[in-house]
């Protein structure tokens, strides 16, 4: 049995530390916030309610496994498509129906939808067998010399969008999931095609009363398993010595001596900050930051009867769009604009007559400060854009308030705010992300900056490498060392 310290109560940190406390290790989680959950956040004001977060869950057979029994819905529109010439596309989660919706989009791309998705099927299947499977460094069992080929090596994203289709609007649509990893899709690799497989295949979920009520249920979970949870407790520091781990070092001064540390943190705040190691840290730096965001919540009044629970509003020109996010850094003039509205289907999260508006634009990890528009004057840009496509909220605003890059580094120590910690900027980027193992014994890393990536599932898996991680290192009933 290992005394076991994880830093950080984000799912992938909830997860690991549940796993581990059922297999029979001490387990101590510590959390700088007073709540858990990390990016499984809300924002609340007068009756409206605001994921911060996730608002779409995917395989959702990950958090069964673990013992979450909360209601799901599933979502049959997954995504509503508006394209800078006014045309749009409604993604259904059954297959068949978004091939025909496809093909009236674009007539006689729906074939060519249908074989786009044979392939991502079968590019999930080989990464579930390979990459999802375990830490990097471990070959695994389940593998194929075939699954080599599967993921379209040395291909970008985009790229396979261009061979997948002829029409424009369609490899915009298929580019769109390199935001899912915060990436560039015209550097990102063409295995993030699998994830329409994900969606088509597996479903789109919301959880009623929004999904950071998930965060909930993996607390409960932690004290049925006598995880002790500590909030509101800054860990600012990772002892270590004679190659090991020995404690962790809190900003109010206590230590609590251990003999696993799981860090659920950015990677780069572990080696720049809590185990400095300069390496590591230029090893990171490499990779570029992911995308951040930039949120409009808005408490918006009356009813929009045009409007799907996840709607994308895209810009004209994607490749600008991208150059001014990862070349220039800077917040793109003409951005594309997500809009969640869970108020759609769930009316607890707005009140009646009223609708919850979450606007999410990628912008550059990067503060503020250093933008050439303030946070105020991007806000109105993007209303600006928003009523040019459509969606004018003139005079219907009840408030709107903002979060920021500087909102997610301060909250999360995210590394200048990126989501995901670094990007995915070519064809062997996933592989160069931070390891799950760290560099002395017994430390172990878990979160979107790290393999196998970000995303609900994703984190969760991690959870769940890790765990297997410490078992294998430290088993159960054997003494440490």
């Amino acid at each position: 049995m290992a005394e076991v310290s994880v830093i950080g109560g984000g799912v992938g940190g909830m997860v690991s530390a549940l796993l581990l406390a059922r297999s029979g290790h001490e387990v101590r989680l510590f959390e700088q916030l007073p709540r858990l959950g990390g990016k499984l956040a809300e924002h609340r004001r007068d009756g409206f309610t605001f994921s911060l977060g996730p608002s779409l869950l995917t395989l959702p057979g990950v958090f069964r496994e673990l013992g979450v029994r909360r209601e799901l819905v599933e979502l049959r529109e997954l995504c509503r498509y508006r394209f800078a010439d006014g045309s749009r596309l409604s993604a259904h989660r059954d297959p068949e129906r978004m091939a025909a919706e496809v093909e009236r989009l674009a007539p006689g791309q729906g074939a060519r939808w249908r074989a786009f998705h044979a392939w991502a099927r079968g590019c999930l299947e080989a990464s579930t067998r390979t990459f999802f499977a375990g830490p990097l460094t471990r070959p695994p069992s389940e593998a194929r010399l075939s699954d080599l080929t599967a993921v379209a090596p040395g291909r970008t994203l985009a790229g396979l969008a261009r061979r997948a289709f002829t029409d424009r609007r369609l490899r915009q649509y298929v580019a769109r999931y390199a935001t899912y990893a915060g990436s560039n899709p015209y550097r990102a690799p063409a295995a993030l095609g699998c994830i329409p497989a994900i969606e088509h295949d597996h479903g789109g979920w919301y959880v009623p009363g929004g999904l950071p009520t998930l965060a909930d249920d993996l607390a409960r979970l932690l004290e049925e398993a006598q995880v002790e949870v500590r909030l509101s407790a800054r860990v600012c520091e990772v002892v270590a010595g004679g190659g090991r781990v020995r404690a962790v070092r809190l900003a109010d001064g206590g230590e609590v001596g251990c003999d696993v540390v799981i860090a659920n943190t950015d990677a780069a705040e572990l080696y720049g900050h809590l185990l400095p190691d300069r390496r590591r840290l230029r090893r990171i730096a490499a990779l570029g930051p992911s995308s951040s965001a930039f949120l409009l919540l808005a408490g918006v009044e009356g009813r929009t009867e045009e409007l799907a629970h996840h709607s994308i509003l895209f810009s004209a020109d994607y490749r600008a769009e991208f150059g001014d996010l990862f070349e220039h850094r800077r917040p793109p003039r003409d951005p594309t604009v997500y809009v969640g509205c869970a108020s759609v289907d769930d009316p607890s999260q707005a009140p009646e007559g009223a609708e919850a508006w979450t606007m999410l634009v990628n912008v550059p990890a990067r503060d503020p400060s250093r933008w050439p528009l303030s946070p105020q004057a991007y806000r109105d840009l993007v209303l600006e854009r928003l009523a040019e496509r459509g969606h004018d909220l003139s005079g219907r605003l009840r408030f709107v308030d903002l979060f920021t890059p500087a909102d997610l580094r301060e909250r999360y120590g995210a590394w200048d705010g990126a989501i995901y910690g670094g990007a995915y900027s070519g064809p062997l980027a996933p592989f160069r992300r931070p390891g799950n193992r760290g560099p002395r014994r017994g430390l172990y890393l878990v979160g979107g900056s790290v393999h196998p990536g970000g995303g609900l599932p994703l984190v969760a898996m991690g959870g769940r490498i890790v765990a297997d991680l410490v078992n294998r290192d430290f088993p159960v009933g054997k003494a440490t060392s």
